[in-house]
């Protein structure tokens, strides 16, 4: 099985809904995204109906995870 990454779909209005998508489903929701319409977004709890033409935005988890602080501090 594909590894999947995190992605948060960004709605008009300000909900946010996080799935986790493999790249293949990533690149048909982006296509998906263009064209508007209904589509279903496959996910380990379901089906996602998402209307496309509400979304706002589309953030995708780099896996790039920080924790602590930079003891760098600026002259």
């Amino acid at each position: 099985m594909a590894e999947a990454q995190r992605v948060e779909i960004g709605f008009e209005g300000g909900q946010i809904v996080s799935v986790r998508l493999t790249d293949d489903e990533l690149k048909d929701l982006r296509k998906q995204v263009e064209k508007g319409g209904w589509h279903d977004v496959k996910t380990d709890d379901g089906v996602l109906s998402v209307h496309l033409g509400r979304v706002s935005f589309l953030r995708i988890d780099l896996g790039e995870h920080r924790v602590g602080f930079s003891l760098n501090r600026p002259d």
